[in-house]
């Protein structure tokens, strides 16, 4: 659907019908062959590489699809909806950059890759035409498939191996019926209630289910069978009955499983892993040792809350079979006051006794950043401070019973951002903290006031001082991938503004002072793949990072591109790209990000290609929202409209935007930025707002990091809504969004109302619609037509404009 309202309008752009595509130059950029996808071995000695499937075809979109419980659903595959892979599989050697190709039908494609631990074998999850499929191979290249088997993959990981690293746990399909059929009639009204429950956020889900109907869908369809084969013999032992497993995981030891299953009646308030569940343990052959929680539904869970009970069950990854969880202590509640929000429990088996208190923790633990170290009993283990944004990483002996804070952090502060913890597998195939002696290996982005400069730190568990082994130079992009082998080789990606991307075997020398000064360590690197550029028309654009200030002071920064062929002191046509974010303090606020040596590639209907077009273009412009995080929202607009002054300041001053053309461009959040920029200023010729929500009060539990509702926070919400002041834009607007945006904060019906808003106060506007679309645009028709739209908006009214 396009729709468009006159006022100035081009007619040429109202004339046109059906599916339209950009220049022949655009496409072979948006359709030039892409860099693999890359799996590392554990170990290092053997990567997997894939080339992306990317853009399908809007018939594949247009095909049946089912809405369940947060999941679109492909129903001839069992799996998401739009889901790809890659195809072309080979295994390529870190030793000397020898390729082994897979043999693998041609038509299908490598969605997931599971190595066992000593790196040697994997498991393939295949994307077939009517199912996905598991296919198993050595780096020897042999490959074969398990024939007769589909994969169920929508809860969880269908295949892992187990402790052993000989057998295989699969989620598959069982042996089942017809697809439930819909009633001829519906069999009632639509019914939704609520009992005094407290408020849930804005962003829990949509997709979910609604009649009784989608009910024995969402069973038939989740419902998996959990089965260990040896692919050696082809034995398959069947484990218990079929049920929607959302969790099934072996002890370390292999002696017991830990299952979760989803339990009715199935809600229609909530997403399916809300829904009620039983964790049990079980044994190899499925007999119920014990019961470890079984929990209601969680259709009540506060804003930005957890639910109550225990969450994140899992294995200790150095203990033979202990389970560790996590349980809140102040109802799920974050604004509760409590002295602490969360306790760390333990049971071992035989689990028959009372799960024991092991920590309990001041702020809200996040169990995904939490390992363990190989030896000993250590535990780190990560809080996060709500109010201040603030992480603190502490580390627990867990047998012992002591603690100590190890280290904290700003969550936003890019510059002090001390990095991730790196990982190394067990024999058994638990992953535990990399270390070398009482130090754990950390990799981080390395973020500078003149871009990211990734680095490799040791980090000692005693003394909390580190050691820099090393830092990308200036004028390269590089990170380490996986340690090669040993301590002392590292899988290496190096790429700059003007090398495409490729992995090199990198060998640590001495400790040396690098040129900048800094110490850090000689590297001899030894190629091992040799990607060309698919594009070399970009190398002529232009890039750099450029600093300026805020009226009121705050740093802030942009990455100015420049066309090919731009002559120095030219202004020229400029698109500004942002996303605004929240921050708690000046400080990093205006912290730069990115860097202006990676490689350039462009995907999807991304606004850079308006270089090929002659324009500039201002992107990652900084656009910070300061302030208390409960009440940051209440300068939204007037803070926005600082930042984006000052970034077209900026870029006047250098000579390089012409001030009379200008556009701005947003998605999602970056929308509602696009929209208010034009209600509130005259900074933009014209505007292009993708799948943005342009009321708030739409949304009236919250939105992005805003925590009060819409009856605490009424005018604020107002406020930034551009809908409420669709009267005071005169400058054209362009508004895109998918038909069908599964996004819970930008629903499709969010941009139809704020262009009859603009259009009936007498704005010149344009909506279109995206057949079966998300929040993201992903079939080929589509993105075509998106950057043929974008073109022409800003042709007409910033290029052309004088």
């Amino acid at each position: 659907m396009t729709a468009a309202s006159a006022g100035a309008f081009d007619d040429s752009l109202t004339s046109t019908t059906g599916w339209q595509s950009p220049s022949k130059e655009v496409l072979e950029v948006l359709h030039a062959p892409q860099l693999p996808y890359v799996w590392t071995a554990p170990g290092g000695e053997y990567l997997l590489l894939a080339d992306p499937v990317l853009y399908p075809p809007l018939a594949e979109l247009a095909a049946p699809m089912h809405k369940l419980a947060g999941i679109r659903l492909n129903p001839a595959l069992n799996d998401y909806h739009g889901r790809h892979g890659g195809t072309s599989p080979r295994l390529v050697r870190v030793e000397n950059g020898a390729m082994t190709p897979l043999d693998l039908p041609g038509e299908v494609e490598i969605l997931e890759v599971k190595w066992t631990a000593d790196g040697q074998r994997f498991a393939l999850s295949v994307r077939h035409s009517d199912h996905i499929g598991l296919w198993v191979g050595s780096v020897a290249g042999d490959v074969v498939e398990l024939e007769g088997l589909a994969l169920n993959p929508l809860l969880g990981t269908a295949v892992s191996w187990l402790p052993d690293q000989h057998r295989l746990l699969i989620r598959r399909i069982p042996a089942r019926g017809p697809v439930p059929e819909p009633p001829a009639i519906p069999v009632g009204p639509g019914i939704v209630e609520g009992a005094g429950a407290s408020s849930r956020s804005t962003y829990e889900a949509r997709n979910l289910l609604e009649t009784a109907h989608d009910d024995a869908l969402f069973e038939y369809y989740a419902t998996s069978e959990l089965v260990i084969i040896d692919p050696a013999t082809g034995q398959v032992n069947i484990i218990g009955a079929p049920a929607p497993y959302a969790r099934a995981k072996f002890s370390p030891s292999g002696e017991y499983l830990l299952i979760k299953r989803l339990v009715g009646p199935w809600s229609h308030e909530v997403a399916w892993w809300r829904f009620a569940s039983v964790t049990e343990v079980w044994t190899e052959k499925g007999d119920r040792v014990a019961t470890i929680a079984a929990l209601p539904v969680a259709d009540a869970v506060p804003a930005h809350g957890v639910p109550l009970g225990p969450r994140s069950v899992t294995w200790r990854a150095t203990a033979p079979h202990t389970l560790f969880w996590v349980e809140a202590l102040d109802g799920g509640d974050p604004v509760a006051e409590v002295p602490h929000r969360d306790r760390l429990m333990r049971l071992e088996a035989p689990f028959t006794a009372e799960p024991e208190v092991v920590f309990k923790a001041e702020h809200r633990i996040q169990p995904q950043r939490c390992g363990w170290t190989a030896e000993g009993s250590t535990l780190m283990l990560t809080q996060h401070e709500r109010i201040r944004r603030w992480r603190y990483v502490w580390l627990l002996d867990v047998d012992k019973g002591t603690s100590r804070l190890w280290f904290d952090l700003n969550e936003g502060d890019r510059y002090g951002d001390p990095g991730h913890p790196l990982f190394r597998t067990l024999p058994n195939g638990r992953r535990v903290l990399r270390q070398r002696g009482e130090a754990v290996y950390f990799s981080g982005s390395g973020a500078t006031d003149e871009g990211d400069r990734p680095f490799l730190d040791l980090r000692h568990l005693v003394t909390g001082e580190t050691e820099r082994l090393f830092r990308c130079a200036p004028d390269r992009y590089e990170y380490v991938v996986a340690f090669a082998g040993d301590e002392n080789r590292v899988i290496l990606r190096s790429e700059s503004a003007i090398d495409v991307p490729n992995y090199y075997l990198a060998t640590f020398g001495e400790a040396i002072e690098s040129a900048a000064g800094e110490a850090t360590h000689a590297l001899t690197r030894q190629p091992i793949t040799q990607f060309k550029d698919p594009t070399p028309q970009l190398r002529a654009i232009e890039k750099r990072i450029v600093r300026y200030e805020r009226s009121d002071g705050i740093p802030l920064s942009f990455h100015l591109y420049l066309p090919p062929g731009h002559q120095a002191g030219t202004p020229l046509p400029t698109v500004l790209y942002a996303y605004p974010m929240e921050y708690s303090g000046a400080a990093i606020a205006g912290q730069v990000r990115g860097s202006a040596q990676r490689f350039m590639r462009l995907y999807g209907a991304s606004h850079l290609y308006f270089l090929l077009q002659g324009y500039a273009v201002l992107d990652q412009t900084a656009m910070p929202i300061l302030g208390d995080p409960e009440t940051a929202y209440d300068t939204f607009v007037p803070q926005l409209v600082a930042d984006a002054e000052a970034a077209v300041a900026k870029a006047v001053e250098m000579g390089v935007a012409d001030p009379e053309r200008i556009g701005v461009i947003g998605h999602s959040h970056g929308g509602l930025m696009v929209a208010n920029l034009l209600a509130h200023t005259d900074l933009f010729r014209a505007g292009i707002a993708r799948s943005g929500s342009y009321n708030k009060t739409n949304q009236p539990f919250g939105f992005q990091a805003e925590r009060r509702s819409l009856f605490e926070a009424r005018d604020a919400y107002v406020q930034l809504s551009p809908t409420f002041f669709a009267d005071q834009i005169n400058q054209p607007v362009l508004i895109i969004h998918g038909d069908d945006d599964s996004n819970p904060g930008t629903p499709t019906f969010q941009s139809q109302v704020f262009y009859e808003a603009v259009r009936g106060s007498g704005g010149t506007t344009r909506l279109v619609l995206l057949p079966f679309e998300d929040h993201g645009y992903r079939a080929k028709e589509s993105i075509e037509h998106v950057l043929w739209e974008q073109f022409r908006w800003f042709d007409s009214y910033v290029m052309g404009h004088s």
